[in-house]
């Protein structure tokens, strides 16, 4: 029995080792690594068929591997490209929103500018015929002068309306005494009683308060969702720090070296490597979200006083009405005009009669019912446009402090927040123990994950800054109903009634503007917390003195 238990005992020892070496060389393979490491289209020769030494490796963890060194180099090309495409997914979508809402605005603004010429012109020929034919280039000049405000600017629209009223009065003095002679300086004399006499009644000043309001936020407004559009598609091409680049590499790959091709990164550890590679975006979001607030409030404004289609739908009537007080009052305007600027020159008996039969002016507006005038432009109307945009900015403020979050909500990135064990730390499968560090350069100091050269902002993300910072000046502008390069706007601007511009509400004396989010902060509080140091304060001084110079002529 003895002579038995020896050899028994070395061949149970045997098939129990030969066991435990198929066990061990089976939980080394690297089959499933260079699959997938072949399914991205690298070269299958660059991956081991099992474990080997790491020492080669320099950003993964050393020791047994499944990467080899042109693995670590080509997977950190990979990381470094799977950031940028999560990245770029994220602001495309909002840089899609603006362009498309720009896009509308743009489109509907046009068309009702040619919708009311349109509806001017054929009025006018219906009511007035060939008299109004003879003087169309004066509406159709005032036409292209709202056109060109709203494309380019550079008109200054309290003087332009002013313009057209003293030369309307002109023609109309012509017409309303056609028995006498006016030279160029006799009517350039009666385009300067045009304030005091008022033959025109209140329309003109009405007029010239509603245009100008509707056409400063109507542009500003667009203006501004095509900044937004611009300024979400330059942050949105990031390119990583050397720095960053490593800390993705070990973030998205290094798991696969060690076999755990299926083991996600853990969400905050994603969440500080995100918040240390878009340090720079996160500093944008506190102007972000001035400038966000500052078009809710210009599109307040659209939707009431300053609602460019109320403006521009009736505008015939409008002015058709100021030329009936002109008929109206022509009597009395005449011989006020008579006393200022002397008699005129009777025409000889002959031209008299002729000239009277050819500028009798005795046609009466008759007006045109509400269904007959177009109510859209573009296959819309303005309310639907601004209560789509608002919904839109709504949802984009806050975007640039929540972007390193959504980031890691892919589910390509990192793990669920509820998966906190069996997630990716950047060194083995378990719990990820470092806190999350806040949003923003200046917050990056502690990073356990990214190292962050806090000391040079981005000159790009600073150039988007000043650009949100321009236009929300403008915005701040055009709420308060002043022309945003025009700033001399008539005293009346105060008056009450409808040519206030606020007959349906009242108009503050200056934007009301609230620098606090919904958390309750300050501002001093949020430039702290946005990554602004007492230190690099000087610095940043300079450089927005010299890109808001810059940016006055990009964005004029």
């Amino acid at each position: 029995m003895a002579r038995f238990g020896l050899p028994a005992l070395l061949c149970t020892l045997a098939v129990l080792s030969a066991a435990l070496l198929a066990a061990e060389l089976k939980s080394k393979s690297c089959s499933e690594v260079r699959r997938l490491y072949v399914s991205k289209g690298f070269n299958k020769n660059d991956a081991p068929l099992h474990e080997i030494n790491g020492d080669h490796l320099k950003i993964c963890p050393q020791g047994s591997t499944c990467c080899s060194e042109e693995m670590e180099e080509k997977y950190s090309l990979q990381s470094k490209e799977d950031f940028k495409s999560v990245v770029s997914e994220q602001c495309d979508h909002l840089q899609a929103v603006f362009a498309s809402r720009y896009k509308k605005f743009d489109e509907f603004f046009k068309e009702l500018l040619e919708n009311a010429e349109k509806s001017l012109n054929d009025m006018f020929v219906k009511t007035y015929g060939h008299l109004y034919m003879q003087n169309s280039e004066l509406f159709k000049d005032l036409f292209v002068e709202l056109k060109r405000y709203y494309v380019v600017g550079n008109v200054n629209l309290e003087e332009m309306l002013n313009d057209f009223w003293a030369r309307l009065l002109e023609r109309m003095f012509r017409l309303v005494n056609s028995q006498y002679h006016f030279t160029d300086e006799y009517l350039e004399c009666v385009s300067k009683y045009t304030e005091q006499l008022k033959p025109f009644g209140d329309v003109p000043r009405k007029l010239k308060l509603q245009v100008t309001r509707a056409f400063v936020a109507a542009r500003t407004f667009a203006q501004g969702l095509a900044v937004a559009g611009d300024v979400v598609s330059k942050v949105s091409v990031v390119n990583p720090t050397a720095q960053c680049t490593h800390a993705l590499l070990k973030m998205i790959y290094c798991s696969h070296c060690q076999g755990l091709v299926t083991v996600k990164p853990c969400y905050n550890y994603c969440s500080n490597i995100m918040r240390g590679c878009l340090a720079n975006q996160g500093d944008l979001d506190f102007e972000w979200n001035n400038f966000i607030d500052a078009m809710l409030m210009v599109a307040e404004r659209l939707e009431g006083p300053f609602n460019i289609e109320s403006v521009m739908d009736p505008i015939d009537v409008k002015i058709s009405d100021a030329i009936m007080n002109m008929q109206d009052n022509s009597v009395q305007v005449s011989q006020k005009v008579f006393q200022g600027c002397g008699p005129p020159k009777p025409l000889p008996a002959g031209r008299v009669s002729r000239s009277i039969s050819e500028s009798a002016f005795s046609a009466r507006f008759r007006p045109h019912h509400p269904e007959e005038r177009p109510t859209t432009a573009a296959g819309t109307s303005l309310d639907r446009l601004v209560t789509d945009v608002k919904e839109k900015l709504k949802q984009a403020k806050k975007f640039w402090s929540s972007l390193p979050s959504n980031v890691c909500n892919d589910e390509r990135m990192a793990a669920g927040n509820s998966n906190e064990d069996d997630c990716w730390n950047g060194k083995g499968k378990s719990r990820y123990l470092f806190a999350v560090t806040g949003n923003g350069l200046a917050n990056q100091g502690n990073n356990p994950e990214v190292q962050v050269d806090t000391s040079k902002p981005d000159i790009l993300i600073l150039r988007q800054i000043m650009a949100l910072r321009v236009m929300t000046s403008k915005m701040k502008n055009a709420y308060n109903g002043n022309d945003v390069d025009f700033f001399d706007i008539s005293d009346e601007s105060s008056g009450e009634g409808s040519g206030s511009g606020c007959e349906y509400q009242q108009c503050p004396s200056e934007f009301d503007y609230n620098a606090t989010d919904h958390s309750g902060k300050s501002a001093n509080e949020k430039a702290d917390s946005a990554g602004v140091r007492p230190g690099t304060q000087a610095y940043l001084l300079t450089v927005f003195c010299i890109l808001f110079l810059v940016m006055q002529r990009e964005w004029r």
